[in-house]
Protein backbone atom coordinates (compact mmCIF):
# COMPACT_ATOMS: atom_id res chain seq x y z
CA UNK A 1 0.00 0.00 0.00
CA UNK A 2 2.91 2.66 0.64
CA UNK A 3 4.51 1.57 -2.77
CA UNK A 4 1.28 2.51 -4.62
CA UNK A 5 0.88 5.58 -2.41
CA UNK A 6 4.63 6.48 -3.45
CA UNK A 7 3.88 6.01 -6.98
CA UNK A 8 0.77 7.81 -7.02
CA UNK A 9 2.56 11.12 -5.56
CA UNK A 10 5.14 10.86 -7.94
CA UNK A 11 2.50 10.74 -11.14
CA UNK A 12 0.89 13.83 -9.46
CA UNK A 13 4.22 15.51 -9.20
CA UNK A 14 5.23 14.81 -12.71
CA UNK A 15 2.06 15.91 -14.15
CA UNK A 16 2.67 19.29 -12.05
CA UNK A 17 6.11 19.43 -13.75
CA UNK A 18 5.06 18.51 -17.36
CA UNK A 19 2.27 21.76 -17.22
CA UNK A 20 4.52 23.93 -15.90
CA UNK A 21 7.61 23.20 -18.69
CA UNK A 22 4.83 23.16 -21.39
CA UNK A 23 3.68 26.44 -20.23
CA UNK A 24 6.87 27.59 -20.21
CA UNK A 25 7.27 26.51 -23.71
CA UNK A 26 4.75 28.00 -24.76
CA UNK A 27 5.70 31.86 -23.49
CA UNK A 28 9.48 30.70 -25.00
CA UNK A 29 7.41 30.25 -28.23
CA UNK A 30 5.89 33.66 -28.04
CA UNK A 31 8.88 35.43 -26.94
CA UNK A 32 11.18 33.76 -30.05
CA UNK A 33 8.51 34.65 -32.58
CA UNK A 34 8.79 38.49 -31.02
CA UNK A 35 12.78 38.73 -30.72
CA UNK A 36 12.76 37.10 -34.22
CA UNK A 37 11.13 39.52 -35.79
CA UNK A 38 12.90 42.53 -34.58
CA UNK A 39 16.27 40.77 -35.53
CA UNK A 40 14.77 40.27 -39.00
CA UNK A 41 13.50 43.55 -39.60
CA UNK A 42 17.17 45.41 -38.20
CA UNK A 43 19.19 42.93 -40.08
CA UNK A 44 18.70 44.66 -43.83
CA UNK A 45 19.64 47.76 -41.87
CA UNK A 46 22.43 46.65 -40.31
CA UNK A 47 23.85 45.04 -42.94
CA UNK A 48 23.14 48.37 -45.50
CA UNK A 49 25.11 50.59 -43.16
CA UNK A 50 28.30 48.17 -43.24
CA UNK A 51 27.94 47.73 -47.11
CA UNK A 52 27.94 51.43 -47.44
CA UNK A 53 31.10 52.07 -45.30
CA UNK A 54 32.61 49.41 -47.22
CA UNK A 55 31.92 51.43 -50.51
CA UNK A 56 32.51 54.61 -48.90
CA UNK A 57 35.99 53.78 -47.04
CA UNK A 58 37.09 51.84 -50.66
CA UNK A 59 36.37 54.99 -53.00
CA UNK A 60 37.72 57.50 -50.42
CA UNK A 61 41.66 56.08 -51.28
CA UNK A 62 43.42 56.88 -47.92
CA UNK A 63 41.29 58.22 -45.64
CA UNK A 64 41.51 57.20 -42.23
CA UNK A 65 39.44 57.59 -39.21
CA UNK A 66 40.22 56.62 -35.49
CA UNK A 67 37.54 53.76 -35.56
CA UNK A 68 39.40 52.27 -38.31
CA UNK A 69 42.96 51.94 -36.26
CA UNK A 70 43.96 51.52 -33.14
CA UNK A 71 44.75 55.01 -31.40
CA UNK A 72 48.35 56.17 -31.13
CA UNK A 73 48.57 55.93 -27.37
CA UNK A 74 46.46 53.10 -26.46
CA UNK A 75 47.15 51.38 -23.27
CA UNK A 76 47.65 47.93 -22.97
CA UNK A 77 43.99 47.17 -22.22
CA UNK A 78 41.50 45.34 -24.42
CA UNK A 79 37.75 45.80 -23.29
CA UNK A 80 35.63 42.27 -23.48
CA UNK A 81 31.41 42.31 -23.47
CA UNK A 82 30.08 39.48 -22.66
CA UNK A 83 26.36 38.82 -23.27
CA UNK A 84 24.83 36.25 -21.35
CA UNK A 85 20.80 35.98 -20.32
CA UNK A 86 19.26 36.71 -16.90
CA UNK A 87 17.40 33.36 -16.19
CA UNK A 88 18.46 29.58 -16.59
CA UNK A 89 16.74 27.14 -17.83
CA UNK A 90 17.59 27.35 -21.42
CA UNK A 91 19.94 24.40 -22.44
CA UNK A 92 23.37 25.10 -23.46
CA UNK A 93 23.06 28.48 -24.00
CA UNK A 94 25.00 30.04 -20.85
CA UNK A 95 26.96 27.33 -20.57
CA UNK A 96 28.72 28.20 -24.75
CA UNK A 97 28.71 31.93 -24.13
CA UNK A 98 30.69 31.15 -21.30
CA UNK A 99 32.81 29.12 -22.00
CA UNK A 100 34.10 30.77 -25.20
CA UNK A 101 34.34 34.65 -22.92
CA UNK A 102 36.97 32.26 -21.03
CA UNK A 103 38.97 31.09 -23.68
CA UNK A 104 39.20 34.71 -25.27
CA UNK A 105 40.34 36.57 -21.67
CA UNK A 106 43.06 33.11 -21.54
CA UNK A 107 44.44 34.33 -25.31
CA UNK A 108 44.29 37.66 -24.11
CA UNK A 109 45.78 37.22 -20.64
CA UNK A 110 48.53 34.84 -22.80
CA UNK A 111 49.44 37.74 -24.95
CA UNK A 112 50.45 40.11 -22.04
CA UNK A 113 47.11 42.43 -22.34
CA UNK A 114 45.43 43.32 -19.33
CA UNK A 115 40.95 42.66 -19.84
CA UNK A 116 38.27 45.15 -18.32
CA UNK A 117 35.22 43.01 -18.18
CA UNK A 118 32.01 44.07 -18.86
CA UNK A 119 29.24 42.17 -18.56
CA UNK A 120 25.34 41.82 -19.93
CA UNK A 121 22.96 39.73 -18.05
CA UNK A 122 22.56 37.91 -14.20
CA UNK A 123 24.02 34.40 -15.64
CA UNK A 124 27.23 35.87 -16.22
CA UNK A 125 27.57 38.21 -13.04
CA UNK A 126 27.23 34.92 -11.25
CA UNK A 127 30.02 33.13 -12.90
CA UNK A 128 32.27 35.55 -13.26
CA UNK A 129 31.84 36.41 -9.26
CA UNK A 130 32.07 32.51 -9.16
CA UNK A 131 35.39 32.96 -11.06
CA UNK A 132 36.65 35.59 -8.87
CA UNK A 133 37.25 37.82 -11.47
CA UNK A 134 36.24 41.18 -11.16
CA UNK A 135 33.09 43.00 -13.59
CA UNK A 136 33.83 46.17 -14.59
CA UNK A 137 30.18 47.18 -15.86
CA UNK A 138 27.01 45.45 -15.79
CA UNK A 139 24.67 46.48 -18.42
CA UNK A 140 21.32 45.58 -17.94
CA UNK A 141 19.08 45.55 -21.50
CA UNK A 142 16.47 42.90 -20.97
CA UNK A 143 15.02 40.52 -23.16
CA UNK A 144 13.44 43.23 -25.25
CA UNK A 145 16.42 45.35 -26.25
CA UNK A 146 16.14 49.04 -27.08
CA UNK A 147 18.45 51.08 -29.36
CA UNK A 148 18.81 53.91 -27.28
CA UNK A 149 20.13 51.66 -24.19
CA UNK A 150 22.57 50.02 -26.38
CA UNK A 151 23.55 53.39 -28.40
CA UNK A 152 24.34 54.71 -25.28
CA UNK A 153 26.09 51.89 -24.75
CA UNK A 154 27.88 52.46 -28.31
CA UNK A 155 28.67 55.57 -27.27
CA UNK A 156 30.28 54.67 -24.32
CA UNK A 157 32.51 52.29 -25.88
CA UNK A 158 33.53 54.79 -28.90
CA UNK A 159 34.72 57.55 -26.39
CA UNK A 160 36.63 55.34 -24.53
CA UNK A 161 38.70 53.76 -27.55
CA UNK A 162 39.38 56.93 -29.58
CA UNK A 163 40.34 58.24 -26.05
CA UNK A 164 43.47 55.93 -25.52
CA UNK A 165 41.56 53.93 -23.02
CA UNK A 166 41.51 50.34 -24.83
CA UNK A 167 43.47 48.98 -27.65
CA UNK A 168 40.33 47.08 -28.43
CA UNK A 169 36.75 45.97 -27.78
CA UNK A 170 35.40 42.91 -28.14
CA UNK A 171 31.65 41.32 -27.71
CA UNK A 172 31.17 37.38 -26.81
CA UNK A 173 27.51 36.72 -27.87
CA UNK A 174 25.70 34.10 -29.00
CA UNK A 175 24.83 33.98 -32.76
CA UNK A 176 21.99 33.30 -34.76
CA UNK A 177 21.79 31.28 -37.70
CA UNK A 178 18.56 29.50 -37.36
CA UNK A 179 15.86 28.15 -35.41
CA UNK A 180 18.05 24.95 -35.44
CA UNK A 181 21.66 26.36 -35.26
CA UNK A 182 23.15 29.56 -32.80
CA UNK A 183 26.68 29.50 -32.19
CA UNK A 184 28.97 31.35 -29.76
CA UNK A 185 30.97 34.20 -31.68
CA UNK A 186 33.71 37.10 -30.76
CA UNK A 187 32.89 40.08 -32.58
CA UNK A 188 35.34 43.03 -32.88
CA UNK A 189 33.48 46.14 -32.04
CA UNK A 190 36.77 48.00 -32.28
CA UNK A 191 38.60 48.91 -34.18
CA UNK A 192 35.90 48.35 -36.41
CA UNK A 193 36.60 45.72 -39.49
CA UNK A 194 35.22 46.05 -42.99
CA UNK A 195 33.48 43.89 -44.43
CA UNK A 196 34.59 43.03 -48.03
CA UNK A 197 32.88 43.84 -51.02
CA UNK A 198 31.26 40.74 -53.34
CA UNK A 199 34.10 40.08 -56.41
CA UNK A 200 31.76 40.84 -58.93
CA UNK A 201 31.02 44.43 -57.00
CA UNK A 202 34.72 44.77 -56.71
CA UNK A 203 34.78 44.85 -60.35
CA UNK A 204 32.47 46.54 -61.21
CA UNK A 205 33.21 49.28 -58.80
CA UNK A 206 36.93 49.12 -59.84
CA UNK A 207 36.98 51.74 -62.92
CA UNK A 208 34.15 53.94 -61.06
CA UNK A 209 34.79 57.30 -59.99
CA UNK A 210 32.36 58.71 -56.93
CA UNK A 211 31.57 62.47 -56.05
CA UNK A 212 30.86 62.60 -52.45
CA UNK A 213 28.42 65.26 -50.80
CA UNK A 214 28.93 65.69 -48.00
CA UNK A 215 32.79 64.66 -48.34
CA UNK A 216 34.29 60.75 -47.85
CA UNK A 217 35.62 62.14 -44.20
CA UNK A 218 32.26 63.48 -43.35
CA UNK A 219 30.46 60.33 -44.34
CA UNK A 220 32.94 57.90 -42.32
CA UNK A 221 32.43 60.26 -39.16
CA UNK A 222 28.79 59.70 -39.86
CA UNK A 223 28.57 56.24 -40.43
CA UNK A 224 31.09 54.52 -38.59
CA UNK A 225 29.59 55.45 -35.13
CA UNK A 226 26.44 54.74 -36.33
CA UNK A 227 27.98 51.02 -37.70
CA UNK A 228 29.41 50.53 -34.16
CA UNK A 229 26.04 51.14 -32.51
CA UNK A 230 24.07 48.76 -35.00
CA UNK A 231 26.38 46.02 -34.71
CA UNK A 232 26.54 45.94 -31.09
CA UNK A 233 22.33 46.36 -31.18
CA UNK A 234 22.05 43.63 -33.70
CA UNK A 235 24.48 41.49 -31.47
CA UNK A 236 21.98 42.04 -28.38
CA UNK A 237 19.11 41.32 -30.63
CA UNK A 238 20.69 37.96 -31.63
CA UNK A 239 21.41 36.86 -27.99
CA UNK A 240 17.93 37.42 -27.20
CA UNK A 241 16.75 35.54 -30.12
CA UNK A 242 18.99 32.51 -29.51
CA UNK A 243 18.16 32.49 -25.75
CA UNK A 244 14.55 31.89 -26.47
CA UNK A 245 14.88 29.40 -29.18
CA UNK A 246 17.50 27.28 -26.95
CA UNK A 247 14.49 27.75 -24.04
CA UNK A 248 11.43 26.32 -25.99
CA UNK A 249 13.74 23.56 -27.70
CA UNK A 250 14.53 23.18 -23.75
CA UNK A 251 11.25 23.22 -22.52
CA UNK A 252 9.93 20.75 -24.99
CA UNK A 253 11.91 18.28 -24.11
CA UNK A 254 11.81 18.57 -20.59
CA UNK A 255 8.07 18.35 -21.78
CA UNK A 256 8.67 14.89 -23.53
CA UNK A 257 10.79 13.54 -20.93
CA UNK A 258 8.02 14.07 -18.14
CA UNK A 259 5.42 12.71 -20.55
CA UNK A 260 8.08 9.66 -20.96
CA UNK A 261 8.46 9.47 -17.21
CA UNK A 262 4.36 9.57 -16.13
CA UNK A 263 3.73 6.63 -18.88
CA UNK A 264 6.54 4.68 -17.04
CA UNK A 265 5.13 5.69 -13.70
CA UNK A 266 1.52 4.52 -14.12
CA UNK A 267 3.07 0.99 -15.89
CA UNK A 268 4.80 0.58 -12.77
CA UNK A 269 1.59 1.70 -10.27
CA UNK A 270 -0.50 -0.70 -12.31
CA UNK A 271 2.11 -3.77 -11.97
CA UNK A 272 1.89 -2.13 -8.05
CA UNK A 273 -1.25 -2.82 -7.88
CA UNK A 274 -1.94 -5.91 -9.67
CA UNK A 275 0.55 -7.34 -7.63
CA UNK A 276 -1.61 -6.27 -4.22
CA UNK A 277 -4.57 -7.81 -6.06
CA UNK A 278 -2.99 -10.88 -6.66
CA UNK A 279 -1.57 -11.15 -3.03
CA UNK A 280 -4.63 -10.23 -1.37
CA UNK A 281 -6.52 -12.80 -3.66
CA UNK A 282 -4.04 -15.73 -2.39
CA UNK A 283 -4.23 -14.94 1.02
CA UNK A 284 -8.04 -15.36 0.70
CA UNK A 285 -7.70 -18.44 -0.89
CA UNK A 286 -5.33 -19.64 1.61
CA UNK A 287 -7.93 -18.69 4.23
CA UNK A 288 -10.50 -20.26 2.67
CA UNK A 289 -8.52 -23.66 2.65
CA UNK A 290 -7.34 -23.14 5.74
CA UNK A 291 -10.86 -23.26 7.33
CA UNK A 292 -11.62 -26.74 5.40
Amino acid sequence: MAQLREIKKRIVAVKTIQRITKTMQMIATAKFTAALARAKNSRPYTDTIRGLVAKVSAQAGDTSHPLLEKPARASGKELVLVIASDRGLCGAYNSNVLRTATRLLAEIRAGGSEVVLDASGRKALGFFKYQKQEVSNRHAVGDRPQYEVVEKIGQDYIDRYVAGEFSSVKVVYMRFISAARQRPEVMQLLPLSLPKAPEGAEAAGANANFDFSPSAPELLDELLPRSVKVSLYQAFLDAVVSENVMRMVAMKAATDNAGGLGRTLKRSFNRARQARITTELTEIVAGVEALK
